[in-house]
């Protein structure tokens, strides 16, 4: 418990490195570490977001249904990684998207609330939090990007060459609904990467 808030302060500490220990401290002071088991929810569509969750340990997938009853996996958050919808969090409205364990997962949490009183007392921890957003918004900007810019194969290569070690912890079929393709396509193009 105390080694995975530790964990998350050093990370912190790494992004913003005038935080003093005493700021460090009071931040510890509103942080809660949540357990999950695999294939428990983080997060359930249409409900409130309490919390933001930094993974310490463990794997989850964001995901939403589509009109046509299809799961639509739209991100994969690991170790090092910040679990949210982040625009439902920060306005305290329904998500549109759950958040579900791939993993047995242990997050440090910090409610909405903690994070308003941090951002009002802790001004270099504000600075973090800025940081953050900014890291969550570049990520979804990509990801609509890909969408436009890239070829499948493409996307297929830029996840592997910046979630390697996420390639043997997700199941083919989140991989393809993540990538936006069929599971033919997918091995169509193994293949081809294969024999090159």
């Amino acid at each position: 418990m105390e080694s995975d808030i530790e964990a998350f302060l050093n990370s912190v500490k790494q992004i913003c490195p005038n935080v003093t220990d005493d700021e460090l401290a009071q931040y510890a002071s509103k942080l809660t570490i949540e357990e999950f088991d695999k294939k428990d929810y983080f997060l359930q569509f249409r409900k409130v977001q309490k919390c933001i969750g930094f993974v310490v340990n463990g794997l989850v997938r964001s995901s939403f249904v589509d009109k046509d009853g299809n799961e639509i996996t739209v991100g994969f958050y690991s170790e090092g990684d910040y679990a949210t919808h982040y625009p439902a969090f920060i306005t305290q409205q329904p998500s549109k998207y759950s958040i579900q364990c791939l993993e047995p997962t242990t997050m440090v949490c910090l409610s909405y609330e903690n994070m308003l009183w941090i951002y009002e007392h802790l001004p270099n921890l504000e600075r973090y939090g800025r940081l953050v957003a900014e890291e969550i918004l570049k990520r979804q900007q990509a990801r609509i990007e890909s969408f436009i810019f890239q070829t499948a194969e493409e996307r297929y290569l830029d996840f592997i060459k910046h979630h390697s070690g996420l390639f043997n912890r997700v199941s083919i079929s989140h991989l393809c609904s993540f990538l936006g393709i069929e599971r033919q396509s997918l091995t169509r193009i193994r293949q081809k990467l294969a024999h090159q």
